[in-house]
């Protein structure tokens, strides 16, 4: 199994203490993440792409760009690429410059995005953003295979014998589908041969699990070997202590002052108390043995043999974060990469093109 840290890139106040760090702390400290979750050893960080508030990811090739200065070894992910917001030309151009820089450590997660916001920022309805996502995925990723491009677009200039520079560094990048609920981008993934990350955030298991369901019947549908077959799936919150009672101890101010925030904002409560969060919610909260029993849980249902966890540290303090990580890599992810295998590809860069182009 490999394990992904991200970050969405929150910007509001810690949900514990109030405090509100400035934009430069805050972008300071997903930079000294990704250097940490090198140097503990995971194997992937990613940055998220919104375009409205809370959040301040609206740049994730700029912020990866220096992530990759940064570091040597860890592969760099977007989570997700909002295609249906973005030209695909633009969006390439910006990503393969990005692949070179980072000697092929990128990945791609791309979905249509949601918000509000940030569809009227760039004047997207939801009644065409699948439509927008599709066409821009198979004009991004025809560019991507292509030295010259012909498309016939509907929400973008058409296309004729086009040619898009810099030529890439990875033959094709890896794309994985970025799905919370819906059957159309779980279709698209299976369509294409891609792998599939599972958002797994908001919800307990049950629509999750049903989605990568229909993802499995889709991708023989397609004619796709199952055994090719790679998933992943996030995490609501990550805390891994010596014993259960410390976790939770720690935890409950955190729990308590989110979902304040949640009723404040008029956002659905799923989960109304911090055990009923930590037993049907994603979130791995608890002693080691607790999370690597969870995972497995999840993995019954899943077959993810990729997992993300949370980069930041988000109403924990600092020397909280850093103890849970070393914890987690320390005693939990040995035993989940001994009991769960890796994606049935290489981890690195992709330097030939793949059978389902």
């Amino acid at each position: 199994m490999k394990f992904l840290a991200i970050t969405l890139i929150v910007h509001r106040p810690d949900p514990v203490t109030g405090v509100l760090k400035s934009t430069h702390e805050r972008f300071r400290e997903v930079l000294d993440n990704a250097v940490l979750a090198e140097e503990l050893g995971f194997d992937g960080f990613g940055v998220g792409e919104r375009h409205e508030r809370p959040f301040i990811s609206s740049s994730p090739t700029v912020v990866l760009s220096h992530i990759a200065a940064l570091t040597r070894r860890i592969r760099l992910f977007t989570a997700v690429t909002t295609l249906s917001l973005l030209d695909p030309v633009r969006a390439y151009e910006d990503y393969a410059t990005l692949d070179h820089l980072s000697e092929g450590r990128l990945d791609l997660i791309i979905g249509k995005g949601n918000g509000a916001a940030q569809r009227e920022l760039f004047q997207v309805t939801p009644e065409d953003q699948w439509d927008r996502n599709a066409e821009s995925y198979e004009v991004f990723r025809q560019i991507w295979r292509q030295d010259k491009v012909t498309a016939d677009t509907r929400f973008r200039p058409p296309l004729k014998d086009a040619e898009v520079w810099p030529r890439p560094y990875q033959h094709p990048i890896r794309v994985w589908h970025g799905s919370a609920t819906s059957k159309e981008s779980v279709d698209l993934a299976a369509r294409y041969g891609d792998p599939l990350f599972s958002a797994n955030v908001t919800n307990p298991i049950e629509p999750y699990a049903e989605l990568i369901r229909y993802y499995r019947e889709r991708w023989e549908h397609y004619g796709h070997d199952p055994a090719d077959i790679a998933i992943g799936a996030g995490t609501a919150g990550l805390l891994v202590t010596r014993t259960s009672q410390e976790a939770l101890d720690i935890y409950r101010p955190l729990f308590e002052a989110n979902t304040a925030f949640f009723e404040k904002a008029g956002l659905p409560v799923v989960f109304s108390t911090l055990e009923d969060f930590v037993e049907r919610s994603s979130a791995l909260i608890g002693s080691p043995e607790q999370i690597i029993d969870k995972v497995h849980r999840y993995h019954e249902q899943f077959g993810h043999t990729v997992l993300h966890l949370h980069a930041d540290a988000a109403g924990l303090t600092d020397t909280q974060h850093r103890d849970s990580l070393e914890l987690f890599q320390s005693e939990v992810a040995p035993v989940l990469r001994r009991d769960i295998p890796d994606p049935p590809f290489a981890w690195g860069p992709v330097r030939e093109e793949s059978t389902h182009a």
